[in-house]
């Protein structure tokens, strides 16, 4: 009779077959579906790496891992996704909320006090990720998330709910900004579809297959959307608010142009920490000022 799988060695075992198989981050890939599989923790797999796995533990495991060797996203095959400081349900009908989006976080969290009062938008929410971190870090905020997708708006409001966020949240199904009155928001931000249509069938698996195409195409040059919402931003941002959107990081330029045409003035491209553009927005730069704590 074979001996149990226990978590050290089962752990090691997923890790190899992701590693073998060429996927990004094997360890924290294979850590993340055992502590699902196994419902342990990531300390009791580091305090207690013998307990053993029971079969049905061991078969979950290596359903996860044959999906993850498909290049199924371990936040698809496991229904959630950790961004910032919160745990988000994710979907099919949703984008995958990624580290680099964080970005924005650090402009919004300089540009306004830890119990500061004000308005905030999040444009084409998606999961409600930005929004939902953006009242999380700041407890005097409210806002809105918009987007074209009742579904996407249903698993934002389900976000909302199970965050205790959505007494200052609302969600609505809208283009953009589309019925929002001129200057009603302190904060503007926005990651919205930017890569070139052509370019998505060059896109890694993880990302052409599982997130939504409307989530990721920007039109011929990937500039679209910006141009959509240049104008649309500088009309429902208040006098001295701050925006904040997600680029490629090949379109700073191109996009700072767009935000400055349509008046808005101390535009700036953001870096994030991977050294590559990713934010243009009117607020403060993180990488050359220090980020407030909470």
């Amino acid at each position: 009779m074979t001996e149990p799988a226990t978590l050290v060695a089962a752990w090691k075992a997923a890790q190899g077959e992701l590693k073998a198989a060429r996927i990004d981050s094997p360890a924290i890939d294979a850590r993340l579906l055992l502590e699902a599989a196994t419902g342990a923790s990531r300390l009791e797999i580091l305090t207690d790496p013998h307990r053993p796995l029971t079969p049905e533990q061991s078969a979950t495991l290596a359903g996860y891992v044959e999906r993850r060797l498909r290049r199924e996203p371990v936040s698809r095959i496991l229904g959630r996704k950790g961004f910032w400081k919160i745990m988000l349900n994710v979907t099919p009908d949703v984008l995958s909320p990624r580290p680099d989006t964080e970005t924005i976080l650090d402009v919004a969290m300089l540009a306004f006090e830890p119990a500061q009062a004000f308005s905030v938008i999040d444009l084409g929410t998606g999961s409600g990720a930005i929004l939902l971190a953006v009242l999380g870090d700041r407890p005097g905020a409210h806002g809105v998330g918009t987007d074209i997708s009742s579904e996407a708006l249903a698993v934002a409001k389900e976000n909302a709910a199970n965050l205790g966020l959505d007494n200052r949240a609302t969600f609505l199904r809208t283009e953009w900004a589309a019925g929002f009155g001129d200057h009603s928001f302190d904060l503007v931000v926005s990651n919205p579809p930017y890569i070139p249509s052509d370019d998505i069938a060059g896109l890694d698996p993880e990302v052409r297959e599982h997130d939504p195409l409307l989530a990721l195409d920007g039109g011929p040059d990937g500039l679209q959307a910006y141009r959509d919402l240049a104008p649309e931003i500088a009309r429902i941002l208040k006098p001295g608010g701050v925006f904040a959107v997600e680029i490629g990081w090949d379109q700073g330029e191109a996009v700072k142009a767009l935000f400055e045409a349509a008046g808005l003035t101390d535009v700036k491209v953001v870096k994030d920490l991977g050294d590559r553009h990713r934010v243009v927005t009117n607020g403060p730069d993180p990488r050359t000022t220090p980020i407030r704590q909470s």
